[in-house]
């Protein structure tokens, strides 16, 4: 097996790769990209620290990870990274061939959608996968990306997160004295994808001006930053996805045409979780053996009963949910085989059927989420719900705000 460390006092030198924080208790991300010499970087941030993420990539990290991150997204950025540095000269035993392997599946449609992203990966074809939230999106796009011929970093941008007033320089870089609060300049998370690739996630949710922006950039290989007189050459390949419908926001001109249609030169459409069939068990399977694994409890199986409930269970939070699901049920397991009460699924009657509603009326997630939040907003704090969801508190957040369901001023502590 590969050395991988996650390190502040280790020395670098010692291992075949480093996963490090921007910032370091005495020291910053910055310094041990330095020590590390030869030794790949792996660098983790906050999207609060884009600034830094971009230095860092100057500096010579390997590729960087944006907090909250999917422990599948960790896996697949240190697979590409050792790869690489094996395909330059140092071995790295164990790491697998195909990206694509971390997903698990025995699903057609989901079968179908990796035989597309395995075609289109060694190509620079633009891609758009389409999906709910929790199907795996970003993770196909790493997938594409790693497959791909590109050295680069493959640099994740939620467009949903950034504020929009924040977005434009938060993408193509400022100058300084651009606007209020620019105070030096600052290269965009563009830059940082220069010679690798650029993931625009929630891409549905960009303003009429960052479309614009984004279409000069595909259509003329440049970016201008905020306040710059001139533009400059970038490389980047383009990969994005939302689980919004994009033909209708073209029809209600939410959303330029001449873009959508830059973007879909391939699109790849993920199935939700309830129509991927036996998948749901093997990847329940997966996510307990690794969680097991992470906390040092013995191989554990689910019961009959359990099994049925998954089976049976829509899943609105798709594979995130799922997960979530498995994860909590191996913490509280005690003894024997993990049953349907410790995976906490809601019950057939709520929340699918609040205030009358008839059995598969608003089946859409957005349905599920506003049903549910506005039933238990009262009697749970916003960490509650988001766990009961199977979402983070940030996905949350977004979809509060693109609901129009604003917190509670009066809400239980959390």
């Amino acid at each position: 097996m590969a050395s991988v460390a996650v390190a502040e006092k280790e020395r670098p030198e010692c291992f075949d790769l480093v996963i490090t924080d921007v910032r370091l208790t005495g020291e910053t991300g910055d310094v041990l990209i330095e020590r590390a010499g030869q030794v790949p970087v792996i660098v983790m941030t906050a999207y609060g620290s884009v600034s830094s993420a971009v230095d860092a990539m100057k500096r010579g990290a390997a590729d960087y990870l944006s907090k909250p991150f999917e422990p599948e997204a960790l896996s697949a950025a240190v697979d590409r990274v050792l790869r690489h540095r094996a395909a330059n000269g140092t071995s790295a035993p164990g790491v697998s061939a195909d990206p694509f392997d971390i997903v698990a599946t025995l699903s057609s449609p989901m079968q179908e959608a990796l035989r597309w992203a395995r075609k289109v990966a060694p190509t620079e074809a633009t891609v758009l996968i389409l999906g709910e939230s929790g199907t795996g999106k970003e993770l196909i796009a790493r997938a594409v990306h790693n497959q791909s011929t590109r050295t680069g970093a493959f640099v994740p941008v939620n467009c949903a997160s950034i504020p929009e007033t924040l977005l434009e320089s938060e993408l193509f870089g400022h100058e300084k004295g651009a606007f209020t609060g620019a105070l030096s300049r600052q290269e965009g998370l563009v830059h940082a994808a220069n010679g690798g690739t650029l993931f625009l996630d929630e891409i549905g949710e960009l303003s009429q001006a960052a479309q614009a922006r984004l279409l000069r950039m595909l259509q003329q290989r440049e970016v201008r930053r905020v306040g710059a007189r001139k533009a400059e050459a970038v490389d980047i390949r383009l990969v994005s996805a939302t689980h919004r419908n994009l033909p209708m926001l073209v029809e209600r001109e939410e959303f330029r045409a001449d873009l959508y249609f830059r973007l879909k030169v391939v699109e790849i459409q993920l199935p939700p979780l309830c129509e991927r069939g036996d998948d749901i068990l093997a990847l329940a399977e997966v996510f307990i053996t690794r969680t097991a694994a992470k906390l040092g409890r013995p191989r554990l199986e689910l019961d009959e009963g359990a099994a049925a409930a998954m089976k049976r269970y829509k899943w609105p939070g798709n594979v995130r949910e799922l997960q979530h699901a498995v994860e909590r049920a191996v913490i509280l397991h005690e003894s024997g085989p993990i049953t349907e009460e410790l995976l906490g699924l809601p019950s057939s009657s709520a929340p699918n059927s609040i205030d009358g509603d008839a059995a598969g009326e608003d089946a859409s997630l957005e349905g599920y989420l506003r049903r549910f939040v506005l039933l238990h907003q009262d009697e749970l704090s916003e960490t509650e719900l988001a766990k009961r969801l199977g979402i983070s508190r940030k996905t949350l957040w977004e979809r509060r705000q693109r609901m129009g369901i604003p917190r509670r001023e009066s809400r239980p502590p959390e």
